[in-house]
This record gives structure tokens, sequence and C-alpha cells, in this order.
């Protein structure tokens, strides 16, 4: 089960859909990954997102998305998923994209980290990268790296 809440109201003003674009794709990486099991995904604010980056990662800056699994749990539970609006915002904006592309990425993207998945060198790279756009594609989500704009750094 996927669990979607929205913290900051941004996200709804600004993508009235986003909380069923959220479900689909975190739905959509489970299901391709064949894994049984649910995530929290939180839709909130750049103030937030920065305080969790700097009380877990000890970076003091907001970012786009932040991923938390979990140890193994009776209830499959896999973790939880921040993303932050402004940022969010903005890195669509910037990369012509819409909001919703872009969150649903996000979205497979953190869930995909929660999976074990991550992009630290250039092979795990081009593997999460390719499950993203296949995760994507059967969203009808554009390919998010073909213009180099779904950069990670």
């Amino acid at each position: 089960m996927i669990d979607v809440e929205i913290e900051d109201p941004a996200w709804t003003t600004a993508e009235p859909q986003a909380e069923r674009l959220a479900r689909a794709a975190a739905d959509a990486v489970l299901k391709h990954e064949r894994q049984p099991g649910g995530a929290t995904v939180l839709l909130t604010d750049d103030a937030t997102v920065q305080d969790l980056n700097l009380r877990f990662r000890q970076q003091d800056k907001p970012t786009n998305v932040l991923s938390f699994p979990t140890t193994p749990n009776p209830e499959r539970h896999l973790g939880d998923v921040a993303l932050a609006y402004a940022t969010c915002a903005r890195e669509a904006a910037q990369q012509g994209k819409p909001l919703a592309a872009h969150l649903q990425h996000l979205v497979a993207h953190g869930v995909l980290h929660l999976l074990g998945y991550d992009h630290m060198t250039d092979e795990e790279a081009h593997e999460m990268e390719g499950l993203e756009r296949v995760v994507l594609a059967s969203l009808g989500v554009p390919d998010p790296y073909a213009a180099g704009e779904g950069d990670h750094g």
C-alpha cells in the first residue's frame, strides 16, 4: 500500500492530481520489481526536506527527493520518500517539463532507492536510470534523461 501525505498545499495547487500521480509512480515501481509492500510518500516543502537532509545526511540544504529505507518488517513497509515542492517545481521549470512528469520521476527514483538501487557509480546510475525509463514509460511519462536533464548530481 502506498500512502501519500501532502504536507505542503502548494503541491495540489500546482498539480491537483499530485496524490494520484505519486501513488501511481510508486505502485509502478513495485509492480515492475515484483516487490510486495508499501511506502509512504511525503509531498512537503523545502524547509522540511532541508531539515531532514541536515538531520540524516548532514547536508544543510534542500534537495528534490530523499529516501529513507526501513529494515525488513512484517508489514512489508519499505520506507519513506520525501519531495520538496519548491525545488521540484524549479527543476521542472528549468528542464522544460511538466511538474506532473517530474513528480512521477522523482517518486519512482525515491522508491527505487527504497529497494536498494543507487547511482554512486556509473554502472549503478546506468541500471537505475534504465529502470526509471521503463517504469516511467509504463505511466506515459517521457524519458527524463533524453536531453540530460534528469541528472542526479
